[in-house]
Parts: structure tokens; sequence; C-alpha cells
């Protein structure tokens, strides 16, 4: 008669040799790329440039899936829920570490509930104006906000985003104080600060590059510390308030306990793809650069990221949400 022991062995083996015959088979059906912010942002741009190849390199239709709000966590919080068997993976942004750190409390673990898959890119943010402002460079957006405390507002993809954390952080490295207007992300953004609705937006090159380039907005500082390739007309704010940088990226995550097998061909898919010149030169002009990792590093990456925001957090005394 078979132990206790034995039917628990038995039952694990069995578990096991299903989701080996799953990562065989995968993928038979369309895979959906989730991510959390509106069309024509930088999570979107560039989840559909890596859909379109990930397709290519699987076999299998890339969807990409927007799920905007609260700045991410809605689409992360439906990936964690989700089936871990690779049919529903998630474009995450640095987003997912600052509310981590932002947020007292979250409806998912952002590291325990994920399998993450690699990095995909990492780029800077923008601080920019309209063209009917007197704002001229970041000095001139320091000394006006000092002379009006809160009148100038900037613009973020949502409270507790990157973008939300880079102004606040600014504004706090600088001494003056700025008003926050969270969006869903998108292009909205940028058509009410063409409009004059809004005084600055904070983003990523994806979302203003073209715009500063065609002369339609005006760049007042990029958060790399060195001038950002494709857009070396804009001056890093570092060169005002010296050690100011932040650098935020895109990477791709699936449900925790996603299968190994399914992990490494996604993987090498994304690896594949970034090597892709077309690809290659589809983000540079998006104004990211490419940076493919092991699943192990990036979740490694994003513990670091999580503890870094938390001490950017506390020393800048940002209050938490």
């Amino acid at each position: 008669m078979p132990t206790r022991r034995s039917v628990v062995a038995g039952l694990l083996a069995s578990a096991a040799g299903s989701q080996s015959l799953l990562a065989q088979d995968w993928p038979r059906k369309p895979i959906v790329l989730v991510h959390g912010f509106g069309a024509g942002g930088n999570a979107d741009s560039i989840a559909r440039v890596m859909a379109g190849e990930l397709s290519t390199a699987l076999g299998q239709q890339v969807v990409v899936e927007a799920k905007p709000g609260a700045g991410g966590n809605i689409a992360s919080e439906n990936v964690a829920r989700s089936e871990p068997d690779g049919y529903r993976i998630i474009m995450l942004t640095g987003g997912h570490a600052v509310s981590a750190a932002l947020y007292k409390s979250l409806r998912f673990n952002p590291v325990d509930d994920f399998a993450f898959v690699s990095l995909v890119a990492t780029f800077p943010f923008v601080i920019a104006t309209h063209l009917q402002s007197p704002i001229k460079s970041i000095g001139d957006l320091i000394a006006a906000a000092k002379k009006e405390p809160g009148k100038f507002t900037f613009s973020s993809v949502g409270v507790g985003s990157t973008q939300h954390l880079t102004g606040e952080l600014f504004a706090e490295l600088a001494g003056i104080k700025l008003t926050h207007v969270p969006y869903r992300g998108g292009m909205e953004p940028l058509s009410d600060l063409m409009g004059g609705r809004i005084d600055l937006m904070v983003d990523s090159i994806t979302v203003t590059g073209e715009a500063i380039r065609s002369g339609t907005i005006r760049g007042l500082g990029v958060t790399s510390r060195e001038p950002w390739p494709g857009l070396t007309q804009v001056t890093p704010i570092a060169a005002t308030l010296p050690g100011f940088e932040v650098r935020s990226w895109n990477g791709i995550a699936a449900p925790a306990g996603t299968p190994p097998d399914v992990m490494a061909r996604l993987n090498g898919a994304i690896a594949k793809a970034l090597q892709v010149p077309k690809v290659r030169e589809q983000l540079g002009f998006l104004g990211v650069q490419p940076e493919a990792t092991p699943p192990e590093a990036m979740r490694s990456f994003i513990a670091s990221e999580i503890t870094r925001w938390k001490g950017i957090v506390d020393k800048a005394g940002i209050q938490r949400i």
C-alpha cells in the first residue's frame, strides 16, 4: 500500500511533468503583453516594438494590451494574479520600483509575485515646457518657482510613477515647490503642454523627443548625468543641480510560478529581438538604450531599485501614499 510520502512525491512528479509538457508546447496561442499606461507613451511604444519582433521569434502573435491607471499598478496586479502559463506577461517600467517605495501598501508583492524575464531598455526623462513660457532653462525655472511657490504645474503619468517622483525629487533638491498634475499616460500631457494648460512636463524622450527636435516644445533639462544621444541639444539638469540623475527602465515579467522552460524561451527571444538592427534603430528613435539581462539579474536589479527609491523618498522627505 502506498505511503503518504510516496503519494505526495507522485503528485509532485506529475505536476512537474505537466509543467514540462506545457513548456514544450508553449506557445500554442497568442501571448498578451500588458502595460499600465496610455497609448503612445513610453511603455506602449516600446511594448509595440518588442511585440512585433517577439511574434516572429516565438511563432505566435504577441498582442499589446493597455490597462492604465494607478501609475501602472492596476496592470501589475492583473498580471500578478494571472495564470502562470506564459500567455499573459507585462512590460514593467521604473514605476514598478517607485510604487514599492512610495506606497504604504500594494495589492501585490512587487518582487515575489513576479517571474522577471529580462530588462529591455534604460532611459532618462526630460523636463520640458511650452513655447509661450518665459522659462528658457532649468536655472530660469528654479528662479521663477522660488518667487512664486506652487504656481508652476508639472505632469506625470500617474501618482507614484517615476515621472511623478522625478518631479518631486527635482523640486526638493532645487528648493522649490511645484504642483503635480497626474495623467493616465499616453500623449495627453504633451497635448496639454503644447496648449499651455500645464506649465511643465516630466516624461520620457519617447514622448517628448520628436516635439523637442521639431521645435514644438522646449526641452529644459534631461535627467541623465551626460547629454543623451539623439537629444544632445537638451542640457543635463546636473549642470545646474550637481549630482542630479534619474535613469529609468523597461522590462518584461510574468506571474510568479511560470515554468522555467517558458521563462528561458521568453528570455532568449527578448535577447534575440534586441540584437535585430531594425529593433535597435526603433528603440534608439524612442530615446532608449536596449539592454537584455538574465532573469536572475533582472530580479536583483528590481530589488536594488526598490531599495534605492526608498532611500530617495526618505532623503527627500517625500510623503508616502
